[in-house]
């Protein structure tokens, strides 16, 4: 059995013709009861056969081989009913019409023709009489004229559908063309790591994307690209401004206007793309010279998630001019642009970022041969002339050289302690072994140890232990870096650490380090820091930013100096942590 989507509308043609023939016989026996009892049987399987015909044609299915099928059928009931006995001919004409008709619609003229030569020998044979021989010469007619309508229709479907399949098969070559175009200039757009070039390159494909070889047909609308107005607006801390555009007046190209009313406004709340027919009444974009002339105008918000960047306006004079099609393509176009905006920020902020971390590797370089000339160098160079001391001092007076020799031991164990407290600095192997409280404890005993200040401990070791390693060693530095300061520049005395939780947040860890040294004023030190060669307050601030928290920095001079770090160990302890409203403060309970 084969079943089809579409019906089989020969066989349902075909059944038609065949109750009417199987009417016109039973009509044509009608008064001759001998007749009809002799030819009952095979009237009825006839009409039994059609209805199988027509309760398959009405559920769209046909036997395997249903056309040699149901010939065959038609062929075998024709001459059984012509020899079944003595009938009108009229009704064995009737009947042996069924192959007739069987045979063109299903084999056209040839099978016309040959059903009609077997039908009409039947007949003869069937029926020696003269009124046959007419019933023949008809019969035949029949099939020569059915079989070439038949035939003719038959010639006329296949090429009627040999152009449905050429016209198919066009709009499927112009679609593919379409999508490669589009797909071609995504990746154009995507390719460029320039914030500006994709600016200027966003309006330029966006137009060229509605004209690409078979993207819109130009009988629809033959308006040429240059007829399009089109511009691109950037939010601005709250406000849109004109970065790209064309066809617009030159006095409009550099415009900013608010977000707070109008179109601009309704995009930035519903992020839906939106088509308007004039923007004559809009009370800010109106105030463009030539875009609100436009007949119809297509608004395309450029979002990605809750953020939006921008908007992208595209006006053409006619009204409809941005059908569906259209603004599916500008929406494909837009999202690429999105996207490739997107990459080129991520590509600018590497390449700060690369920057970034060239400086600090250059600061770092710099407060290691700073530390070096201010440490070991010096007390290596003091060591090496009180050497030379001693030995002249050596024949003269052995009780004063013997004093200067520990001197210059002590010197010696100085410098060899400073040395190891930098190298700790730079990597401390207590971090990677104990722990980040064990390591906290290790600055202190450091500064103990080293420049003799007193760093007071105050640490949560089960906050401490939830803090993974990639953090730990990023606080450890910070941590190190502020009590370093505190120690070189603040002349502190006491210097304190503290680490806990945040009351009602567990997830959210807070550090703060405080010093009683002379402190300073954080304004003008931020207002000239860029000239200064310390880099200590950035390097605090960037390594904030790497554990997604907030640094808070207060000094005022004589009046010490306390940094306060909260960073989160969860994302919802990051959600909490950047809601306006959250004032975090530091408890250890």
């Amino acid at each position: 059995m084969v079943r089809s989507d579409s019906p089989f509308i020969v066989d349902i043609y075909l059944v038609s013709i065949r109750w009417l023939l199987l009417l016109g016989s039973l009509l044509a026996m009608a008064g001759e009861s001998t007749v009809w009892q002799s030819a009952t049987v095979f009237v009825w399987l006839a009409v039994g056969w059609n209805g199988v015909l027509l309760s398959m044609a009405g559920r769209s299915q046909r036997l395997t081989r249903h056309r040699e099928i149901n010939l065959a059928i038609d062929l075998i009931f024709s001459v059984a009913f012509v020899f079944s006995g003595q009938i009108p001919v009229l009704a064995k004409f009737l009947f042996l019409l069924l192959p007739i008709s069987t045979a063109a619609m299903y084999f056209n003229l040839r099978g016309a023709l040959y059903a009609s030569l077997f039908a009409s020998i039947v007949h003869l044979v069937g029926t020696p009489t003269p009124l046959s021989t007419y019933s023949t010469v008809f019969s035949l007619a029949y099939g020569f004229v059915y079989g070439y309508l038949s035939q003719n229709n038959y010639d006329r479907i296949q090429l009627n559908r040999k152009w449905q399949l050429e016209q198919r098969e066009k709009a499927q070559k112009a679609e593919t063309n379409r999508i490669r175009a589009i797909y071609n200039h995504s990746m154009t757009i995507t390719s460029m790591l320039s914030y500006n070039r994709v600016l200027e390159a966003a309006l330029d494909l966006s137009t060229g994307a509605l004209f690409v070889d078979g993207g819109i047909s130009e009988e629809t609308n033959p308006a040429p690209s240059e007829e399009i107005i089109s511009a691109m607006l950037l939010d601005e801390n709250g406000f849109y401004k004109v970065v790209s555009s064309r066809n617009l007046v030159g006095l409009d190209e550099n415009s900013t206007f608010a977000a707070d009313d109008g179109l601009l406004a309704l995009l930035k709340i519903e992020k839906k793309p939106i088509v308007v027919r004039n923007l004559k009444t809009d009370p800010q974009l109106s105030n463009l010279a030539n875009l609100p002339d436009c007949g119809s105008v297509f608004a395309l918000p450029m979002v990605s998630g809750y953020e939006t960047y921008g908007v992208m306006l595209f006006g053409h004079e006619n009204t409809d001019y941005f059908s569906q099609e259209r603004c599916e393509i500008l929406g494909i176009v837009g999202r690429q642009a999105v996207v490739a905006m997107q990459n080129a920020k991520l590509y600018q902020e590497i390449s700060d970022e690369k920057e970034k971390i060239a400086e600090v590797e250059e600061e770092t370089r710099k407060k290691i041969a700073r530390d070096l000339h201010d440490g070991p160098t010096q007390s290596v160079t003091a060591i090496a002339m009180r050497v030379n001391l001693a030995r002249r001092m050596l024949n003269r007076d052995l009780a004063l050289t013997s004093e200067e020799l520990v001197k210059i031991e002590e010197l010696a164990r100085q410098t060899t302690r400073e040395i190891r407290h930098m190298l700790f600095s730079l990597r401390p192997i207590i971090l990677e072994t104990e722990g980040l409280a064990s390591a906290i404890k290790a600055i202190s005993e450091k500064m103990k140890e080293v420049y003799g200040k007193s760093v007071l401990l105050d640490i949560n070791e089960s906050v401490a232990r939830r803090v993974d390693s990639n953090k730990a060693s990023i606080l450890f530095f910070i941590i190190d870096e502020a009590v370093t300061n505190a120690q070189k520049h603040a002349n502190a005395e006491h210097i304190r650490v503290q680490l806990g939780g945040v009351r009602n947040h567990p997830d959210i860890v807070a550090v703060e380090i405080a010093d009683d040294g002379i402190g300073f004023d954080l304004d003008e030190v931020n207002k000239s820091y860029d000239k200064r060669g310390s880099l200590g307050l950035i390097n605090l601030r960037e390594r904030t930013e790497i554990l997604s928290g907030l640094l808070s920095i207060q000094s005022k001079p004589s009046k010490g100096t306390v940094i306060r770090l909260f960073f989160p160990l969860t994302e919802q302890a990051l959600e909490t942590l950047r809601d306006p409203g959250h004032k975090p403060f530091i408890s250890n309970a």
